[in-house]
């Protein structure tokens, strides 16, 4: 009766005093960091809603696909007899859009996995997706980000309408980023919160020095250099996640992440890792590969200003 009745007082003190809230939220308060401010849409976000909505319609990424080879490979056929166009401003405004989505993204997602990191570990980093259900900042952006890999394909149509050539890493890229990205979200991929903060970071930059290339100013070809070198580090750093994932599975280790997702996930990381490391030895090692007008620009996915992607062919 005791027991009851002190049971009853701390419930009401809690209640009192707004601090009797469920052990379940304040351990979810408990894995979000300190924002200094947290816009109303992202407060609003609801993680079951939009899982909910993946669940019933991720495969719907295969159509997006399907019209998207289709139209690309359509349209070069298209623009074969047909004088190329410039779409220098359309070009601009794309490139800086994306890179200021980027960087939002990157600021409002990199707190969260430092804090984890920092205050739970490794383990909690890689196996528990408190990113998604517990963060409503980090998850607000985090499914954006997921969402945005279907907009992200019109960086091929630049490419088709300008008449650059289009090198299989840049259509690849975006094809199975897109498909990877909408099912591992159907399973809350725990190890994706670093590769959702790796892919924002990077892009940050990289769509930031295609709108300067795309607006004529002179950008270090050791700028250039970096920007691929940090693509290659993502890749290298997606592949040690998966394995350290995979490693944690056998060890008999509670992860929220498929074994089948693990795989599919390593391979698609490994392939980037060749294609993306083949580009940089053609870029910036080969010797013998012509350099007079061609831009070593960083690697796909973003879009060169002047045909970058003849570097590689």
């Amino acid at each position: 009766m005791l027991e009851i009745a002190l049971n009853n007082v701390t419930d009401a003190i809690g209640a009192a005093t707004g601090t009797g809230a469920s052990n379940s939220k304040m351990d979810h308060l408990m894995t979000m960091p300190n924002y200094s401010y947290i816009f109303k849409f992202e407060d609003e976000f609801e993680h079951t809603d939009a899982k909910i909505w993946f669940n019933r319609y991720w495969t719907g990424c295969f159509y997006y696909v399907g019209i998207y080879m289709l139209v690309i490979f359509t349209g070069q056929q298209l623009m074969a007899n047909r004088p190329r166009y410039e779409l220098r401003g359309p070009l601009i405004c794309w490139n800086i859009m994306l890179a200021a989505f980027s960087i939002i993204g990157a600021c409002r997602t990199i707190p969260e996995l430092v804090y984890v990191t920092r205050n739970f570990g490794l383990y909690h980093s890689v196996c528990v997706p408190s990113y998604i259900e517990d963060d409503k900042v980090s998850g607000f952006w985090s499914t954006m980000f997921v969402l945005s890999k279907v907009p992200e394909l019109g960086d091929t149509m630049f490419i088709v309408l300008r008449k650059q050539p289009l090198i299989f890493l840049h259509w690849y890229h975006h094809a199975t980023v897109l498909v990877y990205c909408w099912y591992a979200f159907t399973e809350y991929t725990a190890p994706a919160r670093w590769f959702i903060v790796m892919n924002f970071s990077v892009h940050s930059f990289m769509y930031s020095y295609y709108a300067l290339k795309a607006m004529h100013y002179r950008v270090p070809r050791i700028i250039a250099m970096a920007i691929t070198v940090a693509q290659l580090s993502q890749m290298v750093a997606g592949c040690a996640v998966n394995l350290w994932a995979y490693q944690l599975k056998q060890n008999g280790e509670a992860c929220n992440v498929s074994e089948h997702n693990i795989k599919m996930s390593l391979l698609m990381y490994f392939s980037y890792f060749v294609l993306f490391a083949r580009f940089f030895y053609k870029a910036y090692v080969d010797r013998r590969a012509p350099r007079k007008g061609v831009d070593t620009a960083p690697a796909v996915p973003a879009i060169s200003h002047n045909g970058t992607a003849k570097k590689v062919q």
